[in-house]
This record gives C-alpha cells, structure tokens and sequence, in this order.
C-alpha cells in the first residue's frame, strides 16, 4: 500500500471522528434531567437526609458584583478570610467555611499578565466553589441544622514560614466543638482539612466527614482542532481513572462504594480534587441542582464520638496544575487526570522521556525537537522496511496496469492476478502499511503528550513562538509544515490513476496546513520536524535501494 494512500486513509478517518465529535458537541441529544434526584437534595446538594453545611443551599454571589480577592463581604451574618500562600489565594466562605474562590499565583491567565488563573469563583453565571461538612444525627446535642457560620481570629491569613493552619471554629450550647482547620505548605497546591470534633456534651455524637466540587453546567471544553476535556472524573478500587461529564451527571447520579478513591473537577490543565481517606470506605455521588449546578463529591466513614471524647477527620484538596508526579504521591490513579488515553501507558514514559532532555537543554521547543529525533531513529526500521516495501509496489506499477488492461472490470480475475503477480515477485502488500501501522500509537501518544501537558503552557521557544501551547500566530510553522509534506509527496511518485484520488493527494498538504493553523504551535513543530527526519531518511533508504539495483523511483 502506498504511503500516500495510508496517510489519506488516516487523516481523513481522524478529521471524519473529530467532525462527528463536534458534531455531537453542537447539536446531538440534549441529556434527560433527573426530576427525581433534584427533588430528593437537600438545598446544597450534599447527601440527602443530612444537617450541617449540606442542609442549606449556598447563595452565590451575584454575577454583577465583582469579587476582589482582598474584599471580605459579610453575607448572611458570615464573611470571606483570605489566605494567601506562594502559590494560592484563597478566600474561604465563613459559612460552611468552604472555598469560594481559588486564583494560582504561579500560573498567569495568559502570558505576561499579572493575572492569576481563576480556578474556583464564587459567580452565579459560573459557579465552582469546593465545598465540605460534617454530616450526623439531629438533635440538641449534634450537629447544627443549618449552615454553620464559624468564628476565625482574624480575617486574613500570610504564609510566613513553611506552614500556616487557618483554624475556623463552631460550638453549641450543650457543647459540641468542631474545629475546622485548613493547613497549607509552601511550594504546594494541596490544601490539608482537618474536623476535631470535641464532644462535652452528655450524649454520643456519630458524624460523617464530606466534601463536594460544585460547578455551573457548561459546555464541554475544546473542539476538533483542541480535543480537550471539561468535565468530573472519579476513582475506585476497579477504575483507577473514570470521566463522568456533565452529561452523565444530569442523566445519572453516581453511586460508587470503595476503599480510598477520589472525585475531581477537570479542565485543560487544571483540575480541582477531593481526596478522602485512602485507607477507608468511602461513599462517592454525584447529582444536578436545580437544572443549573453539577456536583461530585464524597462521604466519609462514620464514626462515634462519645462523651468526653474528641475525634479528628482529614482529607485533602488539590487545586492546582495537572502535574503528574504531584498527582500520583497524593492518590492512586490521580495522575492520569492529565488524560492521555488508551496510549497512557506509552504516553507517560515518552513524557518523562521528555522532561529528562528538557532538563538537560532547558528549552521545551529544544526537547520536542530532540525526543522526535529520538522517537523518529528509533523507529528507523520500520520506515525502511516501509519505503523498501513501497518502492517494491511501485516497481510492479507496470504489471499491474497490464493486469488491468487485460481484465477490465473482471473484480475477480483482477484480483486473482494480483495475487498471483505478488507471489510470483515476493512482494507483500501490506509490506508498507503495517510499519506505518506500529508507528502510529507512537506518534499519537506523543500528540496528546504535547496536548495535555501543563509544562508547554506559556513555554518559550524562540523569536515569534513564545508560547508553545497555543497557535503559531503568524503561522509559520503550519506553512513549513504544508511545505515538508508536498515535498514528502514529490519523493513519494503518485501511482494511483484515478483522477479525484489524484486531486484529493495532491490537495492534501494544503487541507492538512490549514488544519494546522488552529493546532498548537508544539504540535505543529514535532510534526514538522518529524516530516523532515522522514524526508532525511527516505532519501537515505532510497540512495542506498539504487547502490542495490532496486528501482525507486
């Protein structure tokens, strides 16, 4: 099979699944709302039948009422502290004492902007708050019945040293203390919770630890050219890594029981996470709010706290950069949130492959360059054999137009003359396909490795490219890349004699540039450097087919 013809073959199933993908995106079935679950929430959307933080709804702030990081605006009787760390500013709602807004001090909105990304926000239009409870018996000696408004010292919280606890505090007549604590590190996007629950009261106390991501619905993230994913994500002791989009949500409520597991909000780069005790059994859900909210989150272990006695639950939230080493020490399976999907098992080493060269020269466009190298002679081999194999075929070009003389439209005898013809010559047809086939999961590993990775957003290359993870913006590189594959189709004589594959051949490098105009611009460059060492070596393979006698050409 011809190189050409493969490459066509290819390309147009992969931009026929990406039209179908956003086709679906656009116009395909609005999913069914569960009138039944909505009904059976609590006002929040945490676990029904319950009576802290998850048995009023929180009130978002009011879209035309801008926010400011350093505004603490009494709500409700309640207030926002702020802390601020090296790489968080948070503001931290005193009733429920959730959090309300998340901006990432390390990582820009766009390049050069003072502007920290916004990963939580407390705005109606786009609610995402990361909210968490106590849940328990009712009663005057349990928990509260309605939100709690906690007491802090101060309003607003500095990271001085390496650490910095931010305690929140609640405590009834008869009482029952719970202490809300958030602890944060430097250098670090996870934020320690730990309840002390001190029970003085008279009577045994049983609650339960929860936390939930609660987000406005919205449209998936992405499109064709940015096939990227916005949605929830959980793990389990069978599924180390599961989506659940906002579809799924509204048509189905999860209800997952496992030992440890984790609940996630994703985005391109970034992502938000609830991670409850490892080593217990944990309860995760997920449920729509009013036709307008999706929430995931997870319930804790009960556990009795009796008279005299105190107790302390824990768990963590990420909010932070999908960075996978950072990911994987905190749960199992929370590293695959950067989603590479089937080829994650190739994608992870080619990744780490490629922060060990970026380690080494220091630039990311420099490592993309390398690795392809790297990946491109490795797997020269199966090029060689793939260009002997073609040039072969392309040698039996006149023989097989004589076949085709000789039987016309005669499928059957054509094909049992071809066969014939292939025996007779010790030529496999497939002998050029099935090379390109096993390099395929390599190269479409490394494309999501340069999709989903966090370290190419904002990464620098050199003169117009300053950030590898958005398009080209005089799109250089999609021109060249345009270029590189006319001149692959120069090396490479067309034998097909049909006039519309001939057109659709010869237009391909032009449909395939133009596609790349809206890639980023470190795709765009590994495949325009994978194009050339392909070019390189052809030339090689078919130089050294003309010292042998082949005829390539």
């Amino acid at each position: 099979m011809e190189s050409q013809r493969s490459f066509l073959v290819i390309g147009l199933a992969l931009v026929s699944f990406l039209l179908w993908q956003q086709w679906q995106i656009d116009y395909g079935p609005a999913p069914v709302q569960d009138v039944t679950s909505e009904q059976q929430l609590n006002d929040s959307g945490a676990p029904s039948g319950t009576s802290d933080s998850a048995s009023s709804e929180f009130v978002p702030v009011d879209e035309s009422t801008p926010v400011e990081p350093s505004v603490n605006r009494p709500e409700n009787g309640a207030q926002r502290i702020r802390v601020l760390t090296d790489t968080l500013d948070l503001l931290i709602d005193t009733r429920g004492g959730d959090v309300v807004s998340a901006e990432l001090e390390k990582f820009p909105v766009e390049q050069g902007s003072d502007m920290s990304y916004s990963l939580l926000r407390a705005q109606d239009a786009a609610l995402y708050v990361a909210q968490s409870g106590l849940i328990g018996t009712d009663g005057p000696d349990a928990l509260p019945t309605g939100r709690p408004v906690y007491s802090v010292t101060q309003q607003a919280f500095e990271l001085q040293g390496d650490s910095l606890s931010v305690p929140l505090t609640w405590t009834n007549e008869q009482g029952l203390t719970i202490t809300k604590t958030y602890v944060f590190e430097r250098d670090s996007h996870t934020v320690g919770l730990e309840y002390t629950v001190t029970n003085n009261t008279e009577r045994s106390a049983q609650v339960q630890a929860y936390g939930q991501l609660k987000q406005t619905l919205a449209q998936p993230e992405g499109n064709m050219f940015m096939p990227t994913y916005r949605g929830a994500a959980f793990s389990t002791q069978e599924e180390r890594y599961e989506k659940y989009s906002f579809d799924d949500i509204s048509d189905t409520n999860l209800r997952e029981v496992t030992e440890g597991g984790w609940v996630a909000m994703l985005e391109h780069y970034f992502l938000s996470a609830w991670v409850p005790p490892q080593t217990e059994v944990n309860n995760l859900y997920s449920r729509t709010l009013n036709g307008r909210y999706a929430a995931i989150g997870f319930t804790g272990a009960p556990v009795v706290v009796e008279p005299g006695q105190s107790t302390v639950l824990s768990s963590a939230l990420y909010l932070g950069p999908k960075d996978q080493d950072t990911l994987a020490q905190l749960a199992r399976g929370l590293d695959l949130t950067v989603d590479y999907g089937i080829l994650w098992w190739i994608s992870q080493p080619l990744f780490a492959l490629l922060q060990f060269i970026h380690d080494l020269v220091g630039n990311w466009g420099i490592a993309i360059i390398v690795i392809t190298i790297i990946v491109k002679g490795a797997m020269y081999p199966l090029t060689k054999a793939q260009y002997e194999s073609m040039a072969k075929l392309r040698a039996l070009a006149p023989k097989m137009q004589a076949l085709k003389e000789r039987y016309g439209d005669d499928r059957q005898k054509m094909s049992q003359g071809m066969m014939e013809l292939y025996k007779k010559e010790k030529v496999n047809p497939m002998g050029g396909c099935f090379p390109l086939l096993l390099q395929m999961p390599i190269f479409l590993a490394l494309y999501w490795v340069f999709l989903e990775s966090v370290e190419l957003r904002h990464a620098d290359f050199f003169l117009w490219i300053t950030d590898l993870s958005v398009k080209d913006p005089y799109f250089v590189l999609p021109v060249l890349t345009g270029a590189s594959m006319y001149l692959l189709q120069k090396l490479q004589p067309m034998t097909v004699t049909d006039p519309m594959q001939q057109k659709i051949m010869q237009w391909m490098p032009v449909m395939m540039s133009i596609f790349f105009l809206w890639f980023p611009a470190g795709l765009v460059l590994y495949w325009l450097i994978s194009n050339v060492i392909t070019l390189i070596q052809a030339k090689l393979i078919y130089a050294s087919m003309d010292k042998r006698g082949i005829k390539t050409h």
